[in-house]
């Protein structure tokens, strides 16, 4: 395995990396101070106003291989980099749920369903949500699914009520991947199914955002929708009845990868943050980066982000060359490990930092809960340990 950057993504990185610089770190307050002025829920014009230049540049829809050209492991630096701003992603096109959504459509959707919701989403002119997870019952398992799409003539009747549908509350957003079962008497796996409706469709009704540890992630929060008796025409179903589970399993592969990466350059930035912090810092006499406790910090940070980042880059280089099938515990690995290490580095700068760590005035409290959310977000950490066990177990007892 040579995990050596390839030119076409060293160049990329610079041209990224110039970018951040010049138009990301310096607004980070400017973004701040929009979403704090006036409806909260409205797009931001900063945001704007760097996707067009960002598009301009050619830095729009890195994460799509049939768009950019790149592998998940060419992709994997670059998604480090944007993920040491967590708003960055969407500047480049490269933000959940869209993101999945896009592989969706791309993957499954009709000639008719790309022209009517991929083209605007890949030019970034709409957004969307993925409507699967439910407020009664346990989604970390898809089967427990209840809401229903019943065909009735030409089209579908679909009702139930989903939570945690990321982007739901932003103005922008047009589209809802909807997830339910279109057949309670068929096999485990073959009952769900999933449609494609439009967030204007009578019957969908945004009831509330959900706050995430008191925050509510405008403009684009994560919502809880009730979809009541709304009807679409069976062309909006993706790929046919019986397979949503399927699609579902297709989408989060790609999915958790990028989070995973995201989550290293998150690591990263609270890493350089500790450092700068702890140097110009005095506590007892001595700058805090001189205590010991502090430098051990350090140097278990950098050893716990490399070994991370060596995974991530495993499960990618594995995605592409054998595909995501094939690669299911390598992700399922990430997923468990990559959190759990974002969070300590995470925490361990938010001490270093003092009262400042959990202030407003630097970004620590908001990666914290990021990295905190992506140990339920996309299945739970006990969901992939289990599948990790279930594998590895098979695999040594078939050589008995």
């Amino acid at each position: 395995m040579d995990f050596d950057y390839s030119a076409k993504t060293a160049e990329l990185q610079k041209r990224l990396a110039a970018f951040m610089d010049e138009y990301v770190y310096p607004n980070e307050q400017r973004y701040h101070d929009e979403v704090n002025s006036g409806d909260r829920w409205q797009p931001i014009v900063l945001i704007e106003e760097l996707k067009r230049e960002a598009r301009k540049q050619g830095l729009w829809n890195l994460f799509l291989p049939v768009v950019s050209g790149l592998s998940n492991l060419e992709y994997a630096p670059l998604a480090e980099m944007i993920g040491r701003v967590t708003w960055a992603s969407e500047v480049f096109n490269c933000s959940a749920p869209d993101t999945g959504n896009m592989e969706i459509l791309h993957l499954y959707g009709t000639d008719e369903q790309k022209r009517e919701w991929l083209e605007p989403l890949l030019a970034g002119d709409i957004r969307s949500c993925f409507a699967m997870t439910e407020p009664d019952v346990a989604s970390s398992d898809a089967t427990n699914i209840q809401a229903s799409i019943l065909a009735e003539g030409d089209e579908y009747v679909i009702n139930g009520r989903k939570w945690w549908s990321t982007g739901a509350g932003d103005a922008r957003c047009r589209l809802a991947i909807f997830m339910g079962k279109t057949d309670p008497q068929a096999a485990k796996h073959l009952q769900q199914s999933m449609v494609l409706v439009p967030m204007d469709a009578d019957g969908v009704r945004v009831e509330r955002l959900l706050n995430v540890f008191g925050y509510d992630d405008a403009p684009n929060g994560h919502a809880e929708v009730s979809f009541t008796n709304v009807r679409v025409p069976k062309s909006s179903i993706l790929l046919g009845e019986g397979r949503g589970f399927e699609i579902a399993q297709g989408r989060l592969g790609p999915g958790r990868v990028h989070h995973c990466m995201r989550l290293i350059g998150v690591a990263e930035r609270s890493l350089e943050l500790m450092i700068q912090r702890t140097a110009v810092r005095v506590a007892f006499g001595k700058p805090i980066i001189d205590q010991g406790v502090v430098r051990q910090w350090i140097a278990e940070a950098r050893c716990a982000i490399d070994q991370a980042r060596l995974l991530v880059l495993n499960a990618a280089w594995k995605m592409d060359t054998a595909g995501n099938k094939a690669a299911r515990k390598e992700i399922a690995m990430i997923k468990a490990v990559v959190p759990r290490m974002a969070l300590d580095v995470v925490d361990r700068a938010i001490q270093a930092h003092g009262g400042g760590g959990v202030s407003q005035d630097h970004p620590l409290a908001g990666f914290w809960i990021y990295a905190r959310s992506l140990r339920l977000a996309d299945g739970p950490d006990e969901v992939h340990l289990e599948s990790i066990a279930k594998m590895e177990t098979a695999g040594s007892l078939r050589k008995q």
